[in-house]
C-alpha cells in the first residue's frame, strides 16, 4: 500500500462502501490542538493528543519516548482502529505528527495506514465541528516488532555498519545552535538529511523518483541499513515516511537527540562531516 493519499483519494474512498477510519492528530510543541479540532475537521475524523496518546513521559528516554503499548491499543480501539480496516491519519499540514503515528501504527503490527499528503491545509471539502461522534470501537491489538525501531545502541552501531540520518535542521547538526537540548551536534557517523527538503512549497511530498535520487545521494544504496533520528522522534517519523514514498525501508531512532544527548557518556560530533 502507498504510505500516502492525497486529498480527492480521500474524498473518494470516504464516499465508498468500505471507508476507513480517520484520525486527526494535529499537534504543535506548545500543547494539544483539540481546540483546533472542535472548531473544524474532516466529517468522521477522531481527535488523536500526540502528548498523551503518542508519547510517555519526557524523561531520560527523551523528550517523547513511546508511550505504553497497552495505552496505544487501547486509545487506537476506542478510535475505531481495527487491523483490517483501511486507516489515515493527518495533521494540519506540516505532517510530522501525522507521520509519528503511522510509523506507531506500522510498528505496532498494522499494515494498511496512509497519511493525508499536505494535510488538512489541502483538503477543500467539508468540515464539521464540535467534539465528534465515538466511533464503534475497534478491535485493533497492538504487536511491536523490532524491525522499524532503533534505541540508543542501535543506532550508533547503524552509523557505523549502515545510514543514519539526521533529520533535523542542519545548522543543528552541526551543532551551530540548538534551541530545546542541552548539547549541540550529532550522533558520529550520522548523515545531515532535513526532512524540510523531502517535500514541496505546498507541504506534499516530492515524487517518489524525486526522493528516491536524493537518499541514494545521501547514502542509501538499497543493500544497506537506514536509520532516522531527530529531535524526539517527530520530525524523523516524517523522514521515515519519505523514505517509505521513495521505497526504503528504514528504522526510527524514536529517542532520538534529545535521549542521546542527555547521556554524558555518548559522544558527539559537530560541524558538517558525520565524523
Amino acid at each position: 500500500m502507498n504510505a500516502i493519499i492525497s486529498a480527492s483519494e480521500l474524498a473518494s474512498d470516504l464516499a465508498g462502501e468500505n471507508p476507513p477510519v480517520l484520525l486527526d492528530v494535529r499537534w504543535q510543541h506548545q500543547g494539544s490542538l483539540r481546540d483546533a479540532y472542535e472548531e473544524g475537521h474532516i466529517p468522521s475524523a477522531v481527535f488523536v493528543d500526540l502528548d498523551a496518546d503518542l508519547a510517555g513521559p519526557a524523561g531520560p528516554g527523551g523528550r517523547h519516548p513511546l508511550p505504553d503499548v497497552d495505552h496505544f491499543g487501547a486509545v487506537m480501539r476506542a478510535a475505531g482502529v481495527s487491523a483490517d480496516r483501511d486507516v489515515v491519519v493527518y495533521d494540519g499540514g506540516q505532517n510530522w505528527a501525522a507521520a509519528r503515528l503511522w510509523w506507531m501504527l506500522r510498528w505496532t503490527g498494522h499494515a494498511c495506514v496512509r497519511v493525508l499528503d499536505g494535510g488538512l491545509a489541502l483538503w477543500t471539502g467539508p468540515l464539521e465541528s464540535g467534539a465528534g461522534t465515538a466511533p464503534a470501537e475497534g478491535t485493533f491489538e497492538p504487536a511491536p516488532n523490532s524491525t522499524d525501531f532503533l534505541d540508543a545502541d542501535s543506532a550508533a552501531a547503524l552509523a557505523r555498519s549502515g545510514l543514519l540520518l539526521d533529520a533535523r535542521a542542519a545548522e543543528r547538526y552541526r551543532g551551530e545552535v540548538e534551541p530545546i537540548d542541552k548539547v549541540a551536534g550529532h550522533i558520529p557517523g550520522a548523515v545531515s538529511a532535513p526532512t524540510t527538503e523531502n517535500v514541496a512549497q505546498d507541504g506534499r511530498f516530492k515524487p517518489a523518483a524525486e526522493l528516491a535520487d536524493r537518499f541514494k545521494a545521501l547514502g542509501a544504496s538499497g543493500t544497506s541499513e537506514v536509520g532516522v533520528y531527530c529531535g524526539s522522534g517527530v520530525s524523523g517519523a516524517h523522514e521515515v515516511l519519505a523514505l517509505a514514498v521513495a521505497g526504503i525501508p528504514a528504522a526510527l531512532y524514536v529517542g532520538s537527540w534529545s535521549e542521546w544527548s542527555a547521556d554524558g557518556s555518548r559522544p558527539v560530533a559537530t560541524g558538517p562531516d558525520p565524523q
